[in-house]
């Protein structure tokens, strides 16, 4: 097995297909999701064949894009799971989440996976009056399930002895610096750093080492109950000749590279595309594309870090209601991300909406508003791409017996960790295995993500206005708090929306 972090081995062959297959079950994506299913379908079963189908490479989407928060964020509040599913099942969802992170971190120790993962927990500071009091909401939710054990620490303030008393309590790490500006912070310690495209590579190493072919550059055209379509993309390069114990090949017209089409025939198929499901027939307004941007400075020195507050292990946020998103990169550099791109007519999606020069400075300057001591600090990456938006901001989990076609998705940039729930999910469902031989102590099949099915998406252009409108009232939410210091009624309206 190749080590993470590097190309594949050499011997390892991911072309397309050269014939059609057979196989026990196909998995159509090769993001975490995909990767994750294979992982825990091939140790629960290591009899069964299956064939993994991606369009570009391993981790091209999010996967391999994302931030590096293994957390145990749901797109749905724990409030919200409640008022749909009930108080149980919130709750239960909640461990499941919690119990998530550990095993990525479980996962990648035991089979040698080096992503860099250290989990110091999440830090979420308040930087206004009004975002002390989302703070001091966050807390009182977590308790009242009695799941999350977050913490929220006041920054002392001169003559104010109840700061001051709160600070000298809290673990010196979460006093050692603060943004500029910050009244408070938040810890959730449900949370790890990690390098995503370290995860991905060496994941698909170690599913490849339990006998999981992996064919990249093949796009699926279409898929139906026991059968997916494909096609080599234009340029893919050819199969070499293979010896397979557990797959049926079958030569076909066209060949590896070619312009002709194959099947895979499989009793089970795994969707696993996240947003790049809208543009696959049988999926396409199950899921909205919508662009998250990233940027890394230079390494930094450890003296600059002393001054932040923000330790190996940490990730970082505040309370502003469009998103950002940091974390102190294994190699001292700051990756820092948000929302702002806009959504694109007819859930486009093309290599360049992954670069919008607005976006990349706005994200700039918001993190030297937080760290001013970063603002010559060199940007020396700029990224992006899509994330999954179901309609309802409700990930699922989902097999059909009758078809044999299973689904995960919708995590709204969640995936990280969430992705590996899935993968443990689907294997319950998909093999009828005991839930807790998948997973110890959890039914996973009983969450209430489980066969959850999210409305589609309005046609255009209701989608393209409503999906841009939600981001400007995002953004008008903190100027709207910013400027009255009270919570924004624009805000409030948002909530019920987004998953709040």
């Amino acid at each position: 097995m190749g080590s993470a972090g590097t190309a594949p081995d050499a011997a390892s062959d991911r072309s397309a297909p050269a014939s059609d297959l057979a196989a026990d079950v196909c998995i159509i994506g090769g993001g975490l999701t995909g990767l994750w299913t294979a992982y825990y379908l091939a140790r629960t079963d290591p009899s069964l064949g299956i064939v993994i189908l991606e369009k570009e490479t391993v981790g091209f989407g999010a996967s391999g894009r994302n931030g590096g928060w293994c957390s145990a964020l749901f797109p749905r509040s724990a409030a919200s799971l409640a008022r749909s599913h009930g108080f149980d099942a919130a709750v239960a969802m909640r461990r499941a989440m919690v119990a998530t992170v550990a095993e990525v971190g479980r996962a990648t120790e035991l089979e040698g996976i080096d992503c860099d993962f250290a989990q110091g927990g999440t830090l979420t500071y308040a930087m206004s009056p009004v975002q002390v009091a989302a703070a001091r909401a966050e807390v009182e939710e977590a308790e009242h399930f009695g799941v999350d054990r977050l913490t929220y620490t006041p920054f002392t303030c001169a003559g104010d002895s109840a700061s001051a008393s709160a600070a000298a309590s809290a673990p010196p790490s979460l006093t050692a610096g603060r943004p500029a500006g910050a009244l408070g912070v938040t810890h959730d310690p449900a949370c790890a750093r990690l390098h995503p495209g370290k995860l991905v590579r060496g994941l698909a190493a170690v599913v490849e080492g339990l006998g999981v072919r992996i064919h990249e550059h093949t796009e699926v055209t279409v898929f139906t109950p026991g059968r997916v379509t494909f096609r080599p993309t234009p340029g893919a390069p050819a199969e070499a000749s293979r010896t397979a114990t557990r797959f049926a090949d079958t030569p076909r017209v066209g060949g590896a590279g070619g312009t002709g089409t194959g099947t895979v025939t499989a009793e089970r198929i795994v969707i696993a595309t996240e947003a790049y499901g809208s543009q696959l027939a049988g999926v396409g307004r199950r899921i909205l594309p919508l662009y998250s941007l990233m940027i890394a400075t230079e390494p930094l020195p450890d003296e600059f870090w002393q001054t932040t507050g923000i330790a190996h292990g940490n990730t970082f946020s505040d309370y502003r209601h469009l998103l950002i998103y940091g974390q102190r990169t294994a190699d001292n550099r700051f990756a820092f991300g948000g929302r702002g791109a806009r959504y694109h007519w007819g859930s486009s999606i093309r290599p360049s909406f992954d670069s919008v020069g607005r976006v990349f400075d706005h994200l700039a300057a918001t993190l030297v508003d937080l760290f001013p001591d970063a603002f010559d600090a060199a940007v020396t990456h700029r990224w992006g791409g899509p994330i999954g938006v179901p309609r309802d901001w409700h990930a699922s989990a989902s097999f059909n017996p009758r078809t044999g076609i299973a689904y995960a998705g919708g995590y709204v940039g969640d995936g990280l960790s969430t992705t590996n729930l899935a993968g443990r999910t689907l294997t319950a469902l998909l093999t009828g295995t005991d839930p807790s031989l998948v997973s110890p102590g959890a039914d996973l099949t009983r969450l209430p993500w489980v066969n959850h099915l999210s409305p589609r998406w309005e046609p255009e252009p209701l989608r393209f206005a409503g999906s841009n409108l939600g981001l400007l009232s995002a953004d008008l939410a903190d100027t709207e708090e910013r400027l009255t210091g009270r919570p924004s009624r624009v805000a409030r309206l948002l909530g019920p929306l987004t998953g709040h």
